[in-house]
């Protein structure tokens, strides 16, 4: 097992922001949460600069409905995987006893395979000439 690095739970935070929870700071009753996580490609400046203050904050913040600190998750104790129950990204305790709960615990109606789930940025020229590639060699079989 590895631990989380900086750009997983950075997916993992834009993965949650996507369904509507945002990060708690409890010294200051406020949470964050950008409106817009993707730009194109890429994260929003929105996203960034949220990304950037919980990074910079002296205090510890959680994502809501969650009991590890984002601090904590840069830590080497902590791993984000895939939930075994809706694929979403979830912190998994390297050593000790993980919790049994995951983020989605308190979605109603979640998971729901009739929406589009949370995403990774797409780079659409990338994807585009993917597919190209693809109808290129089927048009060469045939």
């Amino acid at each position: 097992m590895n631990m989380a690095s900086e750009e997983q739970v950075k997916r993992y935070l834009a993965h949650w922001f996507q369904l509507g929870k945002g990060v708690f700071v409890p010294n200051c009753q406020e949470t964050i949460l950008p409106r817009q996580i993707f730009t194109g490609n890429r994260y929003s400046s929105e996203f960034e600069k949220c990304w950037q203050r919980i990074l910079c904050l002296e205090i510890d913040c959680y994502l809501e409905g969650t009991e590890q600190t984002i601090q904590q998750l840069l830590s080497p104790a902590w791993e984000i995987t895939g939930c075994a129950r809706c694929q979403l990204p979830v912190p998994i305790a390297v050593a000790g006893v993980a919790s049994t709960v995951c983020t989605c615990f308190d979605l109603s109606g979640w998971p729901n395979n009739e929406l589009p789930s949370p995403r990774f940025p797409v780079d659409d020229i990338s994807h585009l000439q993917q597919i190209r590639e693809r109808l290129n060699k089927n048009e060469d079989i045939s």
